[in-house]
């Protein structure tokens, strides 16, 4: 790739520990190596890890330093915010950020700005008052980058605490590191990019989000209830994001295989926004009181969170008491004691305007499968939410099963565990996604015969070689829609071709093109129609070859051309996919692009 088409990186500043002195090593001899799989989340991040000689043993963090004590035990959950705010020169971190400071949070959908940070109408009516701007004092990658660094130094203090220091200090440790499916080139290149800087190393791997849930959830299952060709929607409803994704069985033994049976789908519609919108219902109820203040707010707030929002189930005769010290008894606005009960009815009427997007979601993905789906399995901290459970499974058709798989909340980086466990120990692989639907169109221009059927006379031109009309149009290797098999290179091949008067060529090059075709009409025929964009670019360099084994022919014309055969290699992985230009067996140039 030429330099003009590198993604350019803003330099990340490289972090120091200050806590460990254990090394991040590549060490392929290594029978011994300790994983460390972080979800990198929107709202919430987690942390589990486990050893290879010891496979069966994973653990997720559960210890996190809090705003006071400091230590590593000031809090316990499954998962920490993801949360930074910087004071004084000092990073403070998840819980060590007090609920009504200022606060940079949502950050990590700063890295990736194709994707739009606000693409839900919830997020416009109802922002977080104590979030910063994006971009205020930092870049995204900068905070990205010292949260990051922050959650390793942090898990690797605790296993000190969970393992032996001559194991520590022996054994080479390895990250994985969770993406959207959906993350751009440039976004995936950010977030390793961001995991380096932080300490995590080169030798790092990346899976995408919904693969790391459904390998879990479809492995927490009974595997008596799982029958080949069955298909199953997974709904990762998270703190900010809901994303969706599915697949479909296709083999049982040796282990579980499927296939992907629908494109991802997803938005910004997480259980963030219930307690925004409960924060707008109290301001609009109680705000005008005259001893109204943010330690009211406070204590209503984290009882609506940690109370009333798990507990409701939809019943309009459900009540709350939701405290709001130091408020005078207004029997008018039900405040009685320092406290006000909300109804059912009231909760409803919050969950309502957030579970209706969730819905559509889910809707949609179940519609897009064109299949007959046996169950949605619900992950991710919303996705526990008996009402939220119960109002999918009313508006969807009955024989389709609601089912939430333990650990949801924590689905993620269990199964990002996993996937890295089977990559480093394959013996240890329970589940596999061997094959997932593209989510755009992807070629490269080529030079092709005139088809008048197709091709507009003008585009035309004569080929002295051929002797016979020509035109440049696409060819799209990958379509929209069309299923791609992972870990398998696939190859097709191409040829250049110029006057032997001309010269020897030192450089063939080869562009890779992309089309997202938003409202699926089809690829373009030609590259300059349509917002076709460029994806990467493969370069092999010919000048060491002598030019006596250079393939001659003659051309129509009577005159001699030089011909280049050639093959474009591809390869599909979770998270990234491979491109590879191969000339006579011999690869010159590999680059990584996105997600397929």
């Amino acid at each position: 790739m030429e330099k003009g088409d590198k993604h350019s990186l803003s330099t990340l500043e490289k972090a120091t520990t200050g806590l460990s002195n254990m090394k991040i090593v590549n060490d392929e001899t290594s029978d011994r190596k300790l994983l460390i799989a972080v979800d990198f989340g929107t709202t919430f991040s987690g942390v589990a890890w486990a050893q290879t000689r010891r496979p069966d043993v994973q653990s997720v963090i559960i210890q996190w330093p809090d705003a006071t004590t400091g230590g590593l035990e000031g809090i316990s959950s499954d998962k920490v915010p993801t949360e930074l705010r910087y004071e004084n020169g000092e990073c403070r971190w998840g819980f060590q950020v007090d609920d009504y400071e200022p606060r940079h949070q949502w950050f990590k959908l700063d890295l990736d700005p194709t994707q739009g940070r606000g693409i839900s109408d919830l997020s416009r009516q109802f922002p977080d008052q104590h979030a910063l701007p994006p971009g205020y004092s930092a870049s995204s990658e900068k905070i990205c980058t010292d949260y990051l660094q922050a959650l390793r130094a942090h898990t690797e203090e605790v296993l000190k605490y969970k393992l032996p220091a001559s194991i520590l200090k022996s054994t080479p440790i390895e990250y994985i590191i969770t993406v959207p499916a959906v993350w751009s080139d440039s976004a995936q290149a950010k977030t390793r990019s961001c995991a380096e800087a932080a300490g995590m190393g080169k030798n790092l791997q990346i899976i995408s989000e919904p693969e790391a849930a459904a390998i879990y959830a479809l492995h927490a299952m009974d595997p008596h209830s799982i029958q080949v060709g069955d298909t199953f929607v997974l709904c990762d409803a998270g703190g900010g994001t809901v994303d969706l994704i599915s697949y479909t069985v296709s083999e049982l033994k040796p282990i579980l295989r499927v296939t992907e049976a629908a494109m991802g789908s997803g938005r910004l519609c997480g259980s963030t926004f219930l307690n925004r919108i409960f924060q707008k219902f109290l301001v609009d109820k109680l705000g005008l009181n005259e001893e109204w203040d943010d330690e009211v707010v406070e204590d209503a707030m984290k009882r609506f969170d940690l109370v009333t929002k798990k507990a409701f189930r939809g019943a309009p005769n459900e009540e709350f008491v939701i405290p709001v010290p130091g408020l005078a008894d207004d029997p008018s606005q039900g405040v009685r004691r320092g406290k006000f009960k909300m109804t059912g009815v009231e909760v409803k009427k919050i969950f309502d305007p957030v579970v209706e997007e969730v819905i559509t979601l889910v809707k949609g993905q179940i519609a897009a499968t064109h299949k007959k789906v046996k169950a949605v399995l619900m992950v991710g901290g919303f996705g526990q939410s008996a009402y939220l459970r119960e109002t999918v499974r009313a508006a969807i058709d009955r024989n389709i099963e609601v089912m939430q798989p333990p650990n949801g909340w924590t689905a993620v980086v269990r199964g990002a565990l996993m996937k890295g466990l089977s990559q480093l120990e394959p013996d240890t692989e329970r589940v596999k996604v061997t094959a997932r639907t593209a989510r755009k169109h992807y070629g490269t221009e080529i030079m092709s015969k005139y088809d008048s059927s197709k091709h507009a006379k003008s585009t035309s031109w004569f080929d002295d070689f051929d002797g016979e009309l020509k035109v440049f149009d696409m060819s799209w290797f990958i379509t929209k829609g069309s299923p791609v098999t992972e870990d398998r290179s696939f190859i097709r091949k191409y040829h250049k071709v110029w006057k032997v008067a001309e010269g020897p060529k030192q450089v063939v090059m080869q562009d890779i093109l992309m089309y997202a075709d938003p409202e699926d009409k089809g690829a373009p025929v030609y590259k300059d129609a349509g917002d076709v964009k460029h994806l990467a670019r493969l370069t092999a360099d010919l000048s060491c070859i002598p030019v006596s084994e250079l393939t001659q022919k003659l051309g129509k014309d009577g005159k001699l051309y030089y011909v280049i055969y050639y093959e474009i290699e591809m390869t599909y992985y979770s998270a990234h996919t491979k491109y590879a230009l191969v000339y006579k067996n011999v690869k010159y140039d590999s680059v990584s692009a996105e997600y397929v």
